[in-house]
């Protein structure tokens, strides 16, 4: 989603016609291209929101198209020829995804938050990383570190006794991870479904690969971006045929079009919209354009018709009952059985019961859920705290949702980033949550955390997480 948000950026056929009339001008080619991307970035600060958080983004494509004019190499990360860790105050989207694990240990950002882009694909990638965090541009060259992901610490200078107890701990874990396989569980056998992300046919290999009982969340917003218009029955189709045909036999629920926010689509969103986060995003723009959640609605029940896997579908942004009933009605008029809503703001959370009566199952997405529950960019790494997914409040709005799923006989979900961490998924498990989605290099962790404690243990620390 990410990166095909950025390639929409670079494509944007104004910014093009920008540099174009600039270099009519009589500006040579790097000054037109640095010119028209100012002009760009001005345009989205001035919007606000989403879109301000985008400037950033922007001025790295601006460096790279500036670099190709020049025909100069690229700009990006440094290359002292052995393994390290990268200390930045903070990487684009492009950057990030570049990393090769073997050569960058580990990552460590002043800004972003634990639900940044840059938070989240490292963790795609499998890498340790520590975002927020402070002082991070103090530490010197050639220093030797030793970073935590899991626990978010970066410790200087470590000793050898400290160093050596890392390792060991990482055993621990490598051992923990590698002998734990199947269906997720935990040590006195209460079920707990595994299942991954998905976001982009390059995921779709690995993702399909990984030891997981099918898709807890397949975003599909990659087939919106970067066109002026929307994509036709047959595209969409053909796309969700190849997702369905890697996981039959497999669950796979599929996430309607979220778009709007950090995703505008010229066909879909209103270009002057003063805060795109709080605006027409989600299910909302159904409403505004109802043709295109039917379209979609028609193509994912024509794909799972034609393969074997088990296909779910559930809409984001949710706010009340009666959108999660339209929802609901609209899927199953199409021969789509099997409904859900997404938790994503409070007022979802907190009705969370009256949401169950008219679906068939909840899921709650905890990185959006944080943000509106907090008032608290993500993106910004000096808000990071209120967004750690450890919150009390935070849990407190999944534990509200699982306890509305049990009582109306519904499984509920967990497809945020909190879903990926360890420690943290025994506690969602205590707190009634019946599934977990994250990316395919996470769940072996997952499930070696869970098979090593019972249900009641889970329940001791959701308690204790609540205090």
């Amino acid at each position: 989603d990410v990166l095909t948000a950025l390639g929409m950026m670079a494509a944007d056929p104004a910014l093009a016609d920008s540099a174009e009339a600039k270099v009519c001008e009589g500006r040579d080619a790097p000054h037109a291209l640095a010119e028209a991307f100012a002009g760009f970035a001005a345009t989205l600060r001035a919007a606000g929101g989403y879109f301000a958080e985008r400037v950033a983004d922007l001025d790295d494509l601006r460096d790279r198209a500036v670099a190709h004019a020049l025909g100069l190499p690229m700009p990006g990360l440094p290359d002292p020829g052995h393994p390290y860790v990268l200390v930045a105050a903070d990487l684009s989207p492009a950057d990030t995804a570049l990393l090769d694990p073997a050569r960058v240990r580990a990552l460590v950002t002043e800004e972003g938050g634990p639900t940044s882009h840059t938070a989240i694909l490292a963790k795609i990638l499998g890498l340790p990383a520590v975002v927020a965090c402070e002082g991070a541009a103090l530490l010197t060259d050639g220093s030797p570190v030793l970073v935590d992901g899991g626990a978010g610490t970066v410790l200087t200078d470590p000793s050898p006794e400290q160093v050596a107890g890392a390792a060991a701990e990482e055993e621990r874990r490598r051992r923990t991870a590698a002998a734990s396989s199947g269906p997720g569980r935990t040590a006195d056998g209460h079920p707990v479904r595994l299942m991954v992300n998905l976001g982009a046919p390059h995921e779709l290999a690995a993702a399909a690969e990984a030891d997981s009982e099918g898709v807890g969340l397949f975003r599909t917003e990659f087939l919106y971006l970067d066109r002026a218009t929307a994509p036709g029955a047959e595209e969409q189709r053909e796309t969700y045929r190849r997702v369905f045909d890697a996981f039959a036999g497999r669950r796979v629920v599929v996430r309607t079009l979220d778009a709007g926010a950090d995703k505008p689509l010229p066909f879909a969103t209103a270009a002057d919209e003063p805060n795109p986060a709080l605006g027409v995003r989600g299910l909302r723009t159904a409403v505004r354009h109802p043709e295109l959640l039917d379209t979609q609605l028609a193509a994912v029940a024509h794909a799972a018709r034609a393969t074997g896997a088990e296909v779910w579908v559930m809409a984001p942004m949710v706010s009340v009952p009666a959108e999660a009933r339209a929802f609901a009605e609209q899927a199953r008029s199409h021969g789509l059985r099997t409904a859900g809503a997404m938790v994503e703001v409070p007022a979802a959370a907190l009705r969370a019961g009256q949401l169950a009566e008219e679906c068939d199952f909840l899921s709650i997405g905890t990185n959006d859920l944080a943000q509106y529950a907090f008032a608290a960019d993500r993106m910004l790494g000096s808000l990071a705290a209120l967004l750690d997914p450890w919150q009390p409040a935070l849990l407190e709005l999944v534990r509200q949702s699982a306890e509305a799923g049990t009582a109306h006989g519904r499984p509920v979900g967990v497809c945020g980033e909190a879903a990926s961490d360890p420690l943290l998924a025994l506690v969602l498990v205590g707190l009634g949550v019946t599934s977990l989605s994250a990316a395919p290099g996470c769940l072996a962790g997952v499930r070696g955390s869970l098979a090593s404690r019972t249900l009641a243990e889970c329940r001791e620390l959701a308690g204790l997480a609540l205090a």
